[in-house]
């Protein structure tokens, strides 16, 4: 008897507490669909930035010729250095710098210890990159061939957008969100309740989530209908990398709101750590000429993992395996987040 009451008082506890949550859930997301101006907001910046882009990048490349290198320059490759509009990019991987040639991104690949290079022969500079290399060097060489679909800058930019979006949806649609509600007491009469602190928190997280990921899903349709963007990898992996993205930036902004009871000093924090963020992240350009630990530093920030992941996915074909790694830590940094976010977390400003 003693068994079967408290089996039937933790059910009772169980689905009050999802009660409470879908409650809280169905009222937040309600609050959000009925500020238009928000609404319209999310849904129009991240779609006409990459419209936007598109057409302002989207003229012939220019005509500086670009050549990757795998390595060291030999003495016999030393001439290739005095040509003016010529570009030397060096590179640590010759799978890395493929890659960049087939998307004709790169217009030659040259390894000078092997004495091989790489050309895509339906890439505008290849010819000429080509033509140059085998006028400044001597030596015989060994031409390999990699073909592949361009990839415009709107291409590319795509997925930064989609993570920025993420990013700034998390980080002011949770933390400035109960910062407010903190401030107005909100959460103080909320306290007053039957709700949980977790509760609250989880019902904030995933009402934020599910915004972010129909606001993603959507803008990704509307490039991918009107300006053709290329998916070569799996529609679900994108899905659930952008679900893995949503969860750790609400998470952070779930952490940086936890005691913070001043609207003004919870904006400038969230700029703090979102600007710096966006420009290290690889949402506008590439880090590839930074110095290697600005580069060291900027692979470790979670945007930059969902972002390089994203367009893993998008422009590469990489399956599961490939983005476990970037996804796991991911994870790990929302859990963690959540985690501290819950144990800091006050209801009231006093």
């Amino acid at each position: 008897m003693v068994t079967g009451f408290v089996i039937s008082t933790k059910e009772r506890n169980m689905k009050g507490a999802i009660k409470r949550i879908g409650a809280l859930f169905y009222a937040r997301n309600l609050e959000f669909v009925r500020d238009r101006a928000a609404l319209v907001w999310n849904l129009l910046f991240p779609l006409l930035l990459v419209i936007g882009f598109s057409l302002i990048f989207s003229g012939p490349p220019k005509p500086l010729v670009q050549i990757g290198v795998v390595g060291e320059l030999t003495t016999a490759y030393q001439p290739l250095t005095h040509i003016p509009l010529l570009k030397l990019i060096p590179y640590d991987d010759e799978a890395r710098g493929g890659l960049k040639v087939r998307h004709h991104q790169l217009d030659l690949l040259l390894s000078p210890a092997r004495g091989h290079y790489w050309v895509n022969p339906d890439a505008p500079q290849g010819a000429m990159a080509e033509y140059l290399l085998r006028q400044a060097v001597q030596e015989p060489l060994q031409r390999e061939s990699l073909s592949g679909r361009a990839i415009r800058y709107g291409d590319w930019l795509l997925p930064g957008v989609i993570g920025m979006n993420l990013m700034f949806s998390g980080l002011f649609g949770v933390g400035f969100v109960i910062v407010r509600y903190r401030k107005n007491g909100v959460l103080k009469r909320l306290r007053a309740t039957p709700l949980g602190a977790l509760e609250f928190l989880f019902a904030q997280l995933l009402s934020r989530v599910l915004i972010t990921l129909v606001v993603s899903l959507l803008v990704f349709c509307a490039a991918y209908w009107l300006l053709d963007v290329p998916l070569i990898g799996s529609g679900w992996l994108l899905l659930v990398i952008a679900l893995a993205g949503g969860t750790a930036m609400a998470s952070l902004g779930l952490l940086i709101a936890a005691r913070l009871q001043n609207e003004e000093l919870a904006s400038g924090l969230l700029n703090l750590i979102s600007l710096p963020m966006m420009f290290l992240s690889g949402v506008w350009f590439s880090l590839e000429g930074a110095p290697a630990w600005l580069q060291q530093l900027a692979a470790r920030l979670p945007l930059s993992q969902i972002i390089e992941a994203a367009r893993a996915v998008m422009l590469e074909g990489a399956g599961w395996q490939e983005v476990a790694g970037p996804l796991g830590q991911v994870m790990v940094f929302a859990l963690v987040c959540i985690s501290l976010g819950a144990m800091l977390f006050k209801w009231s400003a006093k």
